[in-house]
């Protein structure tokens, strides 16, 4: 086979089907090669999403494209309140893709499809010719069990509930945009993606005292708590000095101007419990590697609604609005 990606390997033909069966099929341990793939009888509620990365570069400290496309998944399937079962990947790839790259980034797919229980069965490939992309984009949708007793929904939102983050904010997005901008840090940052659904099936014990979960992904923990806030009318008050920021992802953010609040994060949870299931949801996070610091952040208030306010440091009190534009382009 070439070293490097060929229209040809997008026709259809002789080249097309070598592509799949040597790299695909086989990484992804593929029974079947049809259009389609044919699922066995799944009972109860389902839950299906789909979501595209075009993260620049491919390659950053602590994961890769190929990860993220399957971590990403699972992970809007797993704070939607289901077990993650099966995915499907699409890839659009760009002429002259060195094929060790596109083979690197496929078995990392494996192996986080592997970590996170599910299977890859079904996909598609399409090449189009240089200056068309920027070298891969990847496209996954997951299909996951609802999981019995959990109600995900931020309607669901009551003043007095407390508000948990699983582990330091913004390392994702700064670990991308230090790479981008040669900010050389030792130890370097490194992203936090990892999967979460084992963390929301131990929270799934806490039934329906779990009103909501988010993996604050783009625009970070701001928007997603904004989000939350409109959707439920109640005010949510973050404590400025309770949200966890690694020193290393603070000094990025310090050097671009970048408030940590609305980087992207791509292995952290939050989560909205009821007031009397606070501590028992943080005993459950404690000590998993999944959650690697666990925190009270804030909690919900009745009014005023929809808003977020920031409990400063220093004693004051700001406005935390939804990201107005694209901060941060391509972090995931």
């Amino acid at each position: 086979m070439s070293e490097r990606i060929l229209l040809g390997h997008g026709s259809g033909g002789r080249l097309m089907h070598r592509l799949i069966g040597e790299l695909f099929a086989r990484a992804f341990a593929m029974d079947e090669l049809g259009d389609a793939a044919r699922l066995p009888a799944i009972a109860g509620g389902l839950a299906f999403t789909t979501d595209s990365y075009v993260v620049s570069p491919r390659f950053f400290p602590g994961g890769n494209i190929g990860e993220l496309a399957v971590f990403g998944t699972v992970n809007d399937l797993a704070v939607a309140g289901a077990q993650p079962l099966f995915l499907s990947a699409g890839f659009i790839i760009e002429e002259g893709l060195p094929l060790a790259e596109l083979t690197a980034v496929v078995e990392a797919m494996a192996a986080a499809a592997r970590r996170a229980g599910v299977r890859i069965v079904t996909g598609d490939t399409k090449v189009v010719a240089k200056g068309q992309a920027d070298g891969l984009f990847i496209n996954t949708a997951g299909v996951g069990r609802l999981l019995a007793g959990l109600t995900i929904d931020p309607a669901r939102i009551r003043p007095g509930d407390q508000v948990l983050v699983s582990g330091p904010i913004a390392s994702h997005g700064m670990a991308i945009m230090a790479r981008r901008h040669g900010i050389a840090q030792e130890p370097p940052l490194l992203s936090d993606t990892r999967p979460l659904h084992a963390l929301v099936a131990a929270l799934a014990e806490l039934g329906p005292a779990v009103r909501f979960l988010r993996d604050p992904t783009r625009g970070g923990l701001a928007t997603t708590l904004k989000e939350a806030a409109m959707a439920s009318g109640c005010a949510i008050r973050l404590e400025e000095g309770a949200l966890p920021v690694l020193p290393a992802a603070q000094g990025v953010a310090e050097l671009l101007g970048i408030d940590p609040l609305y980087a992207a994060n791509e292995g952290i949870l939050v989560a909205v419990v009821a007031a009397e299931a606070g501590e028992r949801a943080l005993a459950v996070m404690a000590g998993r590697e999944d959650a690697p610091a666990p925190g009270r952040i804030g909690e919900v208030l009745a009014a005023p609604a929809g808003m977020v306010l920031l409990a400063t440091a220093i004693g004051g009190s700001r406005i935390v609005d939804m990201l107005p534009g694209e901060e941060l382009p391509r972090i995931c």
